[in-house]
């Protein structure tokens, strides 16, 4: 008999619903009966990382992530590992004056951003995004028409080679960032992959979801609940897909 495959997600952080988004990929991954899960709220578990077969994340403006922390996940994937990365996992923010002076994104996590390959700056409000299929022979992205869904529309720098697979494009203002100015007509990657030694990441950067709660303390209570791209069947697809390339079962090559 085979063993399962070990699965590390990791699921935490602020400004997000984190019990709607754990539910979610949580009933993903038992779809497939060889995986096993271990669930975690930050990175501190290295014990649990270096015993992953893969790790999948949804995080967004994690605090207290320390260098050691970084490091050992950089090690995971130079060594072989497959991280699946998910819509906030490469944000740092900082809410000026409480959110009245701007958000600033401080380039303070740069062991961990060069090992995602990006790192987020700003988006504009929420919207209709046009995702673009710029990879349609690649087996992760393969048959996946150019679609529309509503959700934040990450804008990002990135670090090292990457593979573009699904984009959009966006000039104009990110209102409420710092960095605000987005002139340039470059590709605005929603789904890539990115080699890290023997290893590699996939980054997919919808999922955007929020509860009522969700915002404190910066309000009490949020006006609505938003679900993002989690409203849309394409999404799931591409969920489904990427927790397959973790297990090995989708050529990343």
């Amino acid at each position: 008999m085979s063993d399962p495959t070990r699965a590390h997600f990791v699921c935490g952080g602020r400004w997000h619903d984190m019990d709607f988004a754990r539910v979610e990929i949580l009933k993903l991954l038992g779809e497939h009966p060889t995986i096993r899960t271990r669930v975690a709220e930050d990175y501190a578990s290295v014990a649990a990382l270096e015993q992953a077969d893969f790790l999948i994340t949804y995080t967004c403006d994690l605090p207290g992530v320390t260098e050691a922390e970084q490091q050992a996940l950089a090690r995971f994937v130079e060594g072989g590992g497959r991280w699946v990365a998910l819509h906030g996992t490469n944000s740092v923010m900082e809410f000026i004056d409480g959110g009245a002076g701007g958000v600033a994104t401080p380039r303070s996590h740069p062991t961990l951003m060069k090992t995602l390959g990006s790192q987020f700056l700003a988006h504009p409000p929420i919207g209709p995004i046009q995702v673009t299929n710029v990879a349609p022979g690649h087996p992760l992205v393969k048959g996946i028409d150019d679609f529309e869904v509503s959700d934040e529309l990450y804008l990002c720098e990135y670090h090292g080679e990457i593979q573009p697979l699904l984009e959009t494009r966006f000039t104009g203002k990110a209102l409420g960032f710092q960095e605000a100015e987005w002139a340039d007509d470059a590709p605005r990657l929603v789904l890539y992959l990115h080699p890290v030694g023997r290893g590699s990441v996939l980054y997919l950067t919808l999922g955007h979801c929020r509860g009522r709660y969700d915002m404190r303390p910066l309000m009490d209570v949020y006006p609505q609940v938003e679900r993002g791209a989690w409203e849309s069947p394409v999404f799931y697809e591409l969920l489904r897909r990427a927790i397959r390339w973790g297990m090995g079962g989708v050529d990343a090559v």
